[in-house]
This record gives structure tokens, C-alpha cells and sequence, in this order.
């Protein structure tokens, strides 16, 4: 059987042996067989003269052949056993001959199944006339894409020649190198000379427009939404600024945005240069724009600075989250960014709560040995890392000492992959002569203990006090006297505050549906189309056993996708016994259209599967 690594639990590659330096793709994108079928030209290096074998990771890849480029000799390999997480290792024997650097060409078409990837329908897309397939390969499903050295550790730059109907367009989270048109197939090409792991490999093929929103930027999307997210992402310029005055330039060049079918399971995604959104953004009003805030912030943590390993991907998120808040405090002010940092310390509580302050996975360096990192995804490393970050910026003296730190981090280790120990060094190196100041930072606490961080930072509450009052309201009025609510009590809340307002409510008991529906009636909840605010309406309906409401949350977790939404609404369905058996049935019906990460964690949460 196939040993995984022992510099990483989640990937069969040695790259400590021999290490991939560069990828140039071909694919044919078949839409008839939902297969993409083209090569991979892996550049390796060795680094260990006297290793036979390069070890690739793959998942159900059909492998035609494997060759060295320059002298087309023929190599022989092995593909190990099918591991239902890890897939399956494939070992190529090198030339005995070979230089410490070579090519080798490796012949193969993906899976029907690809994890990856997502073949939507024309009747699945916005258009109805032309068929889309998207890709979401983080944490390990790139191996499903192409051979690859699957782990963050990696990091290589990537060109690539796509094939498609000359009807459709095709992206990649690289710069667009031009096109050929020869008939009914265009081939279209793409550089992207900044290293980077494989997991940020990504590709998109559908009826594309796009529009200019900034002198770097476009968006992307269906024509039915070009407009809207035209509107929606218009601060995307100014965003970006903000970003490179906090961590540098900006070293990817384009800083494009794709917005995809609603079935995509994340809120964003970083891939370099085109960045992923859900359409679950466009609320008309720019107030969810935060996500696009958070996707260009990993443009230097996560893309420029990676986790070497998903044992450590706080070091992606928890960073990210603490510069999308700086972000946001350079663009709105400091109340804005303290405010949703206590949005953020509310959602991880419920992450704590819904797994249990004693599942391992809820410690910010998690043990991923023999664990999909997909069963370890949630809220954990990106709030209690980014709890982490703003207690050490407490300590060492606000904003103004630790900012130099951050772009001096960001500076040392740009193009490189790290551990925490990596951090925590230098940091300590940073603040050298200042180790007191340091010194009560329970590491082990933080790190390896599961739970709620070991200390809560102290949030500025002003932009909450007006939900706090508002929710207290509501849970104190007595139904059998006069009703002292009006239209007007949301009229000065932001969006953010409504949100607010809707998690506070969340948290105290179950309300009597009568109040619910006297809610309805004053603030007409059900049509807003903000999906944050739709969505803690809906959980607040299903917490009070409001039956009316069920068939809006079931649309809703069928219409779109993200899995941010889609997981808690089915849990809280499944709880309700009487409910449980339609949200089995939605899922049944409706799990062919989700994509594969969604799908898998959706039936563990509905108890279908381990």
C-alpha cells in the first residue's frame, strides 16, 4: 500500500527527493464526455542524486503514458492503490541517465468524476444556451486535475494551452497569453510565472463577458450578471491599494474576478490573478463586497506566503482575515473593523459549539494524519487565527508596531512555504530585546489546545449597540402588550448591522413564530436580497419550528451552493426531527448538481455518511 509523505499527511509526493519546478499544460476541454484530455510536462529537479523515482500524486486520472520530452524514451511507473481520500500515488522511474534536471511528458485524461471540477448543463447556467465547467482544487483536489506534487510545500510557476469551442471562453488563475481561432476550436494560452502550489491551479470555461472595474481589473461573469457585478465590485481598485500600502506591491500583475454559477461552494477563492466569488454576492448594494476584500488580502498571505502544509493553513486564513479587516478599517474607519471582528468571534463560538470544544480539528494546528482536509474546514483557523494575530498586535503595542512587522513578514518569507514554528521565530527574532513583552503568549494554548481561543481581545462595540438594543427588545416584549416596533427601527442599520442583528437573535432562545411573522410584517425580511441576512432569517425561522418557512430555506440551500450557508440550514433541519426527512430528500434530489466538497460534507452533516 502507499505511504504518504512524512513532510506532509495529505500528499503521497517526495519532494524532498525530487521536486516538480514547472508545469506547462495542454488540455482539450470535452464537454461531451466531461473529461478534460490533453498532457502534463512536469520540470524536475532532482535534489537527491541517487533516487530512482519521482512520486506524483493523482486521483482517478487515466494515465496513456509517460516519456522524457527531449529523447521521447518511454518510462514505466506504477500507480498505487485507490485511497477514497488521497487518491492514488504514481511513480515514475526516472532515466538512469538523466541530468539533474529534466522533462517529462505524461499523457492522460481526467475522470467523469474529477473532484475538481464542476461540468454544468446549458440549463445549469444563467444563459441556458452553452454548457460552463469550473474548477475548485483546494485543499487536495488538484490531484484530480493533473499529476502533481498535491501539498502547499510546492510551489511552481505554470503555463498552459486550452483548447475549447471557439463559442466559449477560457480563464485560468494566470495572465492570458493570447488566442488562436482555427474554426469551431480556439486555443487559448496562459503564463503565470510566479511560483505557487498546486491547489491554486484553476480553470473556467463558459459563455464569458467581461467589463473593466479598475486600471488591473476586470469582471467576469455570464452576461445575464456582467452589469450587476460591474456595480457590485467597483471598489475593487481601492481595495487593492489598501491591501499594498498595508503588505507591499502587488506582484501577480492582472487582478481579475470571475463570478461563477451559483453552485460554486465558497464565498471566494484566491486563485492567483482570478480570483472566484459566489453570486451569492450580489446584493445590489456593495455591502457583501468584504469577501472581495478578503480574496485580494491572499494575494500575499496564502498566495506569496503559504502554509507549507493544511495543518497550518491558519497561517493562510487567520492572516487574511486580519488584513481584510485592516482593509476595511483604512477604507471605513477602525469602529468597522473592530465590529466585524466581534461578528467574527460570533461565529467561531457557533463553530465551537456545533463541533464540540473538544473535537481536535477546533485546534489551530490540527493533527491531519489520515484526515481529509476537507473534513477539517471550518471557521477555526481563520477566526481563532486571526484572534491570535490581534492579541499579539495588542501586546507588542497596536497597529503602528505590529503593521512594520506584518509587511516584514510578508517581505521574508514572499514565495516561500512555511510552518507556524517558521512564524513564531521570526517574530521573536522581529521583536528581539522586547521578549517580555512576548512572554505571556501560551503558545501551546493557542495552538494545540481545541476550543475557544485562551483569551478574547477587547472590541470596540460601538456599531453594535444599536443591535444590542434592538435584539433585547425583541426578546423582552411581551406578546400580549401593544407592539413597540415600527418599519422604521432597520432604516438606520447598515446591512452589516442587520447581520448583527440577526446572529444576537440567533443566540438567545427560540422566539414564538408569532413574533417572527410580526417581524415579517414590519421589515419584509423574506424579500431582502442580501444573502447573509436571508440566511440568519431563515435559520432564525427554522430554530422557532416555523413551518411556513421551510420550503423558502430548502430553496435556498438548492439555489446556491455555498457551503457557509447550505451546511448550517441542513444541520439545523436535521435537528428538527419532523423536518428531517425533507432535508434528507432535498439533499438526495439535489446532490448531483452540488459540487463534489459540498456534497461530501453535507451528507456527513446529514448522517449519511461517516
Amino acid at each position: 500500500m502507499s505511504r504518504l509523505s512524512p513532510q506532509d499527511p495529505n500528499s503521497y509526493s517526495r519532494p524532498d527527493q525530487v521536486v516538480v519546478s514547472g508545469i506547462h499544460i495542454t488540455w482539450t476541454v470535452d464537454f461531451t464526455q466531461k473529461v478534460l484530455r490533453g498532457a502534463a510536462l512536469l520540470t524536475v529537479d532532482r535534489k537527491q542524486d541517487d533516487v530512482p523515482h519521482l512520486i506524483l500524486d493523482t486521483r482517478e486520472l487515466d494515465i496513456k503514458g509517460v516519456k522524457v520530452e527531449e529523447t521521447g524514451q518511454g518510462l514505466t511507473y506504477v500507480l498505487g492503490e485507490h485511497h477514497p481520500n488521497f487518491g492514488s500515488s504514481f511513480t515514475i522511474t526516472l532515466p538512469s541517465d538523466a541530468k539533474k534536471q529534466c522533462k517529462i511528458q505524461i499523457e492522460y485524461e481526467t475522470s467523469p468524476g474529477c473532484s475538481a471540477l464542476q461540468w454544468l448543463s446549458p440549463e445549469q447556467t444563467a444563459g441556458k444556451k452553452q454548457p460552463y465547467v469550473f474548477s475548485q482544487c483546494q485543499a487536495i483536489h488538484s490531484r484530480s486535475l493533473l499529476p502533481c506534487q498535491d501539498t502547499p510545500s510546492v510551489k511552481m510557476p505554470y503555463t498552459a494551452e486550452v483548447k475549447a469551442s471557439s463559442d466559449l471562453v477560457v480563464l485560468m488563475s494566470a495572465l492570458r497569453d493570447g488566442q488562436n481561432e482555427e474554426g469551431a476550436i480556439t486555443t487559448f494560452r496562459f503564463r503565470q510565472p510566479i511560483p505557487m502550489p498546486s491547489y491554486l491551479i484553476a480553470l473556467a470555461v463558459g459563455a464569458l463577458e467581461s467589463r473593466k472595474v479598475g486600471p488591473r481589473s476586470l469582471v467576469w461573469s455570464e452576461k445575464e450578471v456582467v452589469e450587476k457585478a460591474e456595480f457590485e465590485f467597483a471598489e475593487t481598485e481601492q481595495m487593492l491599494k489598501a491591501a499594498e500600502e498595508l503588505c507591499g506591491p502587488y506582484v501577480w500583475g492582472q487582478y481579475d474576478l470571475l463570478i461563477l454559477p451559483p453552485s460554486f461552494p465558497y464565498g471566494g477563492m484566491e486563485n492567483p490573478c482570478l480570483t472566484f466569488v459566489t453570486p451569492t454576492l450580489l446584493a445590489g448594494d456593495r455591502s457583501l463586497a468584504d469577501v472581495v476584500a478578503h480574496e485580494i488580502s491572499h494575494s500575499w498571505t496564502g498566495n506569496l506566503v503559504t502554509n507549507c502544509q493544511w495543518e497550518h493553513f491558519w497561517l493562510n486564513e487567520g492572516f487574511t482575515m486580519f488584513v481584510e479587516r485592516k482593509i476595511a478599517s483604512k477604507l471605513y474607519g477602525e469602529t468597522t473593523r473592530h465590529f466585524s471582528a466581534l461578528g467574527g468571534w460570533k461565529d467561531l463560538a457557533e463553530c465551537i459549539r456545533t463541533r464540540g470544544k473538544d473535537d481536535p480539528l477546533t485546534c489551530l494546528i490540527p493533527d491531519l494524519t489520515g484526515v481529509d482536509p476537507d473534513d477539517a474546514f471550518s471557521t477555526v483557523p481563520y477566526e481563532k487565527g486571526h484572534t491570535l494575530l490581534w492579541h499579539l498586535e495588542t501586546l507588542v503595542g497596536g497597529p503602528s508596531e505590529f503593521e512594520p512587522f506584518l509587511r516584514a513578514y510578508l517581505d521574508k518569507f514572499k514565495y516561500q512555504s512555511i510552518t507556524s514554528e517558521t512564524f513564531r521565530s521570526f517574530l521573536l527574532e522581529y521583536y528581539n530585546g522586547r521578549e517580555a513583552t512576548l512572554a505571556s503568549v501560551d503558545w501551546k494554548a493557542w495552538w494545540h489546545t481545541p476550543g475557544m481561543p485562551p483569551i478574547k481581545p477587547k472590541f470596540d462595540d460601538t456599531l453594535a449597540v444599536a443591535c444590542n438594543d434592538l435584539c433585547r427588545r425583541w426578546v423582552e416584549w411581551q406578546l400580549d402588550t401593544e407592539c413597540p416596533f415600527t418599519a422604521k427601527d432597520l432604516a438606520s442599520l447598515s446591512s452589516n448591522q442587520v447581520r448583527e442583528w440577526l446572529a444576537q437573535l440567533q443566540e438567545e432562545d427560540p422566539l414564538p413564530v408569532s413574533k417572527l411573522q410580526k417581524m415579517e410584517e414590519l421589515y419584509s425580511m423574506s424579500g431582502r436580497q442580501n444573502s447573509e441576512i436571508r440566511f440568519r432569517w431563515l435559520r432564525l425561522a427554522i430554530k422557532a419550528h416555523w413551518t411556513e418557512q421551510v420550503d423558502d430555506a430548502l430553496k435556498f440551500v438548492t439555489e446556491q451552493g455555498r457551503m457557509k450557508f447550505v451546511r448550517p440550514i441542513y444541520r439545523d433541519l436535521y435537528q428538527w426531527e419532523e423536518m428531517r426527512a425533507r432535508a434528507i430528500a432535498t439533499y438526495e434530489s439535489n446532490k448531483d448538481s452540488m459540487m463534489h466538497v459540498a456534497a461530501y460534507v453535507v451528507a456527513k452533516d446529514l448522517k449519511l455518511k461517516e
